[in-house]
């Protein structure tokens, strides 16, 4: 075990500096974030900072990075007010990472990566057709982070989609079945396994395993 004080991390190289500590948070969820804006204008980017909020009303939270770094999503989620977050799955993976880049504000991620675009008509936000669980999103509220200049987003959950196959009975996703994939860092990927379930926990109670399906 080695300690590794802030002191000693402020003097690392820029890139080995942010590999460390991104990945330093652990594994993360890994989602496509699709927005358009008023001119009809699709974008798709790629978050690794998707983060359950709330179950009543259902909110759900992203951070943004500051503008100048990631411009597109947030003026797009601003313009219309709702947005469409999609689980990566092995089979996209590549064209999901590639998102991360820098493309200018006409060319479509959907269009250049050979994702395809899917609509309901209750969103104007379009879909990853080839996620197998995706959900839509109004905006609820941007909350600026004045320390690093980010922005966290909090959306009110409107649609899902999802294969049927992957809902149990008392409403658990099992994503690991869907091959939803999470990631650590800036450029990794991970495939998941369940481990194991346990019933709510009460201080006066063994831990009690719940049945595997």
């Amino acid at each position: 075990m080695i300690h590794v004080p802030l002191s000693t991390i402020s003097t690392w190289e820029r890139f080995y500096r942010a590999n460390f500590i991104n990945s330093l948070t652990g594994f993360k969820s890994a989602s496509l974030i699709g927005t358009v804006n008023k001119q009809g204008q699709t974008n798709l980017a790629i978050f690794s900072s998707v983060v359950h909020l709330g179950s009543d009303p259902a909110l759900i939270g992203f951070i943004n990075r500051p503008v100048q770094a990631a411009p597109h999503t947030l003026a797009n989620i601003q313009a219309t007010g709702n947005y469409t977050i999609n689980h990566i799955h092995p089979s996209f993976l590549e064209q999901a990472h590639q998102t991360s880049a820098k493309y200018p504000e006409n060319v479509s991620e959907f269009e250049a990566l050979g994702l395809t675009p899917e609509f309901l008509d209750a969103s104007p936000a379009p879909f990853v057709k080839e996620s197998k669980v995706k959900y839509t999103l109004a905006l609820e509220e941007i909350i600026p982070i004045k320390v690093n200049n980010t922005f966290l987003v909090i959306g009110r959950l409107q649609h899902v989609q999802l294969d049927e196959s992957i809902l149990l009975p008392d409403g658990f996703l099992q994503l690991d079945q869907a091959g939803s994939i999470c990631s650590n860092g800036i450029d990794a990927y991970y495939a998941t396994q369940l481990i194991d379930r346990y019933e709510y926990a009460k201080p006066d109670l063994k831990p009690k395993k719940l049945p595997k399906v």
